[in-house]
């Protein structure tokens, strides 16, 4: 005899429903963990999870347990009433060195003359630069950018093209506290105005 369907019934069976597919609770956390930029509160979690907040929060108590315990290469961490990965202090070490290796490796003589053209040209584009160098300098650019030297500065209104300009990180990494500061290249220089009309000229092909 089939036993009736209550009103409990019902309720749990939408609630079921209503969480998001996952193979489980501590697997959501992670995925969204990892994707995310800044800390997740547990309502946070709670909220995208469709799971009930001391749920979220006991099961990230015991995902940091478990990572401490394997000895990972990463920790979760409760901070600034969040939730974040963080690579393992047992591996900061070899993180450090990683960074360090990465920050002294040397520009090449490309990426330093594009670098040069940007610093004292900028907002500039991508033609531009090209136009100075005479040669294509999309790699270079790409270069620049993951060192975190340069960044996009919106676009030129006239020809919609990408502008470049250095970061503040590249000040930092020349020691100066501000564009200012470089040297003065003025008497290496044509005429500005004179400049500008024979990179405009280059980059049309003329």
């Amino acid at each position: 005899m089939t036993e009736p369907v209550t009103e409990q019934d019902v309720v749990e069976e939408e609630e079921a429903q209503e969480i998001l597919p996952a193979p489980s609770l501590g697997a959501a956390l992670e995925a969204l963990l990892i994707v995310a930029v800044e800390p997740l509160s547990s309502m946070a979690l709670a909220e995208a999870t469709r799971h009930p907040v001391d749920d979220v929060a006991t099961t990230l108590q015991a995902l940091a347990a478990d990572y401490r315990a394997a000895e990972r290469g990463f920790a979760l961490r409760e901070v600034a009433g969040g939730w974040r990965f963080y690579t393992s202090e047992s591996c900061a070490g070899v993180v450090e060195g990683w960074v360090l290796d990465g920050q002294q490796a040397r520009l090449t003589q490309a990426a330093l003359e594009t670098l040069a053209v940007i610093a004292y040209r900028q907002p500039v584009s991508r033609g531009r630069i090209s136009a100075v160098r005479g040669v294509n300098v999309d790699g270079v650019l790409r270069t620049l950018q993951s060192r975190g030297l340069i960044e996009e500065a919106g676009t030129d209104p006239s020809s919609q093209a990408i502008l470049y300009r250095t970061t503040p990180f590249f000040l930092e990494r020349l020691g100066i506290a501000s564009l200012e500061d470089l040297p003065d290249l003025s008497d290496y220089l044509p005429d500005l105005a004179e400049l500008d009309a024979v990179m405009d000229s280059v980059a049309a092909g003329e």
